[in-house]
């Protein structure tokens, strides 16, 4: 049987932009998927758009002024009535096609205008990748020299100018993981690069678990002790602490905003005071009549 030629292979040796391509690829969880988002220059383009529509609507200021004053009836006309415009325009009124021109070129750069502000929102929403991430990409790009040559080997050097395409749990539970998860390290499929890798999802998994038996340790474990405690001080520096733990372990694994924390901890704290002030008040004697 003949053996087939490496040229058709799907991980035959790369260089340049597609070596770039084919490491970015390559990667499960698409952590690497890291660019430049150019925010200055996104900037300059939305201040030139702004500038071009502010004269934009200087002139058509100016040209209802002028209309205004005209004696012309068919002029006066034709402000107030978009069929008249269209008309005049039609029959080759010098004036009716200087405003329908510019009514055209405004309708198109107010059109790029809010398009370019709705983009760059959405890029505003997008996450900077993280250091780690940042970290291992330079590695690699730059060992032993650029992948990519002129400006392009500089596109990693601006940290706060990336933007990553896939955003992974920020809670400090996971990123203190991802730092110190066990990592098998293997040679890439065109064998140019040796590659650590892991996969996202036991990363995941391992913050369920922990997540889930902590949930369970903080509902099971001040209910128990304080059933058992009987002074009452004691209960309440025990709501205390495991309160405080809890607002502390959704800060840590979770994503959760202030708000939310502290309406959750405030749930929390109420469902031990229920259960604490009914002790309380079992506990305490009566006095004799």
């Amino acid at each position: 049987m003949d053996q087939k030629s490496p040229q058709g292979s799907r991980y035959q040796r790369k260089n340049g932009f597609a070596q770039v391509a084919r490491w970015v690829a390559l990667d499960p969880d698409k952590e690497t998927s890291i660019y430049r988002k150019f925010d200055a220059l996104a900037a300059r383009n939305l201040l030139y758009l702004q500038s071009e529509l502010l004269v934009l609507e200087n002139k058509l200021e100016q040209i209802d002024i002028n209309d205004a004053k005209s004696d012309d009836m068919d002029l006066g006309d034709a402000i107030m009535t978009w069929e008249t415009l269209e008309q005049q325009f039609n029959n080759g009124n010098e004036k009716a096609r200087v405003r329908m021109d510019l009514i055209i070129k405004i309708r198109a750069r107010i059109k790029e205008y809010h398009e370019a502000l709705l983009l760059q929102s959405e890029i505003t929403k997008l996450k900077q990748p993280s250091k780690r991430i940042i970290k291992t990409y330079r590695e690699w790009f730059n060992n032993p020299r650029p992948v990519l040559g002129g400006l392009s080997k500089t596109f990693l050097d601006d940290s706060d100018d990336l933007v990553g395409l896939h955003s992974l749990e920020t809670d400090y539970l996971s990123i203190f993981l991802r730092r110190y998860w066990p990592f098998k390290e293997e040679i890439s499929m065109d064998s140019r690069y040796n590659v650590g890798r892991y996969h996202e999802k036991s990363i995941s998994a391992a913050t369920a678990i922990i997540t889930i038996l902590i949930a369970a340790f903080l509902l099971v474990g001040p209910i128990t002790g304080l059933y058992f405690v009987v002074n009452d001080a004691a209960k309440l520096g025990m709501l205390a602490a495991f309160t405080a733990l809890f607002a502390l372990s959704v800060g840590l694994m979770t994503n959760a905003k202030r708000a939310e924390i502290f309406a959750s901890t405030a749930a929390y704290a109420a469902v031990l005071v229920v259960f604490v002030s009914g002790n309380i008040s079992n506990s305490t004697t009566l006095p004799a009549t």
